[in-house]
């Protein structure tokens, strides 16, 4: 039986849980559960802190994991992303009151506070910045008011708390997170590997069809190459005659937010479309 981590609260959980749903996975009806077993699908869930779930998979105790790639890389575990899942994206900088630094060179002798300092640490390493880095649970943006740090790296969003406390961002982001799934380093000749390919078709089928749309028209053969231009699908557009000579029907995945631009272009060359539904599942 596959044994997955889910994150059990914060902003990680509730798009995680949705996504396992629309894959076909049982989910769980309240939030104490800890575990659930999905017999039908011979998955187990084991819902856990989002910090920790790079942890219990790189032990070997749990096959796979869902949590967050800024998690997975501070935590320092032995573990790897073999899959982005598109939700709870966010970006990872540095910040400090107006004039304290321009780039990441400038904090050579600083100190800066952070919740995730694997990730500063390893950043600061990477460029070759001798600095202090101080780890704080939350609320990092006190501890250049409080004297602690002089600058502070976090999760930034909109701007505005950081504004409000009247610090301003600089130099290039650290990194750039999202939600991802994760496994042990080197874990692909495990018994579970068959389970965890099938796992991950599921939830790049869900990706897909929360991306793309199914498209129907018919053109004139003639138009043909215009119009599949427009339309080339995930891999090709289905291509099929029509009774009256001379015209074709196709149909096509298309990009979802970019639909009723295609259908405006298919209608310029003599072509005549329709959303036919969204996508549930895909051959991949």
């Amino acid at each position: 039986m596959l044994r997955i981590a889910v994150p059990n609260k914060g902003s990680l959980s509730g798009p995680a849980a949705e996504m396992l749903h629309e894959a076909g996975y049982r989910q769980r009806r309240e939030s104490k559960e800890l575990r659930i077993v999905d017999p039908a699908n011979e998955v187990e869930f084991f819902y856990l802190r989002p910090r920790d779930i790079a942890i219990y998979v790189s032990s070997g105790k749990l096959d796979i994991g869902i949590t967050g790639r800024d998690l997975l890389i501070d935590s320092g575990a032995d573990a790897e992303e073999i899959l982005p899942l598109g939700f709870a994206r966010s970006t990872f900088r540095f910040a400090a009151k107006p004039g304290t630094a321009h780039g990441v060179e400038d904090l050579k002798g600083r100190t800066v506070a952070t919740s995730y300092e694997g990730i500063v640490e390893g950043h600061l390493t990477e460029h070759g910045i001798d600095a202090s880095v101080v780890h704080l649970d939350g609320a990092v943006e006190t501890a250049i008011e409080l004297g602690v740090a002089e600058v502070i790296a976090d999760v930034v969003e909109t701007g505005t708390s950081l504004r409000n406390a009247g610090l301003e961002v600089f130099g290039e982001p650290i990194m750039k997170s999202e939600a991802v799934v994760i496994r042990r380093t080197d874990a692909e000749a495990d018994e579970a590997e068959p389970k965890v390919q099938q796992f991950l078709r599921r939830l790049q089928g869900v990706l897909v069809a929360r991306t793309y749309v199914m498209m129907d028209y018919d053109c004139r053969v003639e138009q043909l190459e215009k119009a599949v231009a427009l339309t080339p699908g995930l891999e090709s557009p289905t291509v099929s005659p029509l009774h009256n000579e001379g015209w074709v029907a196709v149909r096509a995945m298309v990009p979802a937010k970019e639909a009723q631009q295609i259908m405006d272009d298919l209608y310029d060359i003599g072509a005549r479309a329709i959303l036919t539904t969204a996508i549930h599942a895909c051959r991949l």
